[in-house]
């Protein structure tokens, strides 16, 4: 009886090892510390012409836009934001990625959304809606959006702010890029789609931002 008894726990004990393995796998990897930790994910990030608003400019091989007085000519479309002065990333990201970001202006808004956010109404503003997350930068504060709800952040304002995603484990960081990165805002979510680097200019005409080369 005690052999029998000792096969059963065994094969217990197996089946725990097994399933402990097996959630071991499933646990995300540690969140990158230093840049160059970033670096190793890093995505080189254009944005899409078809949606972006006809007041925006594109330049610098896509990675650049700047808020303009005259609408530019783009053709009709029905991925482009025709409410407020947004653009969407040409690149689809999951699994983990990360990309930097460089603006200047009084409301720049850095920004991940699903391919499906709309894209005309009161609803289609980055971060009021439950498709987007939106860092919004102002030359003396930051705060967070999403579905409308505002989130403070007391951090001291950076010109260049880096984003890591890790799509799979719902992880969603921005950074105030240097050596070491200081962590601006954490989000902790589910993500049921693809998702899309955007930015949103809402300030004065000439304010741009721009995706960085990273080396």
């Amino acid at each position: 009886v005690s052999s029998r008894k000792e096969d059963i726990l065994r094969k217990e004990w197996t089946n725990i090892s097994l399933t402990v393995t097996h959630l071991d796998v499933l646990l995300p990897e540690p969140e990158p510390k230093s840049r160059a930790d970033f670096f190793r994910y890093s995505r080189q990030i254009t944005l899409n012409p078809n949606t972006a608003h006809r007041e925006l400019l594109l330049s610098e091989e896509n990675r650049k836009v700047t808020l303009m007085k005259k609408p530019q000519s783009y053709s009709g479309n029905a991925d482009r934001f025709t409410k407020y002065f947004q653009v969407l990333s040409k690149e689809s990201l999951s699994g983990r990625c990360y990309w930097e970001v460089e603006w200047r202006g009084k409301n720049v808004n850095v920004v991940v959304a699903y391919k499906n956010i709309s894209r005309s109404g009161d609803k289609s503003g980055f971060g009021y809606n439950d498709k987007s997350w939106s860092l919004v930068c102002y030359p003396d504060r930051l705060s967070f959006y999403h579905y409308s709800i505002k989130t403070s952040i007391s951090a001291r304002v950076s010109s260049r702010v880096g984003v890591y995603l890790d799509h799979r484990a719902g992880v969603l960081s921005f950074y105030s890029v240097s050596e070491s990165m200081t962590l601006l805002h954490r989000v902790q979510t589910t993500f049921t789609q693809t998702l899309h680097a955007g930015l949103g200019l809402y300030g004065d005409f000439g304010d741009t931002a721009e995706f960085c080369k990273l080396k």
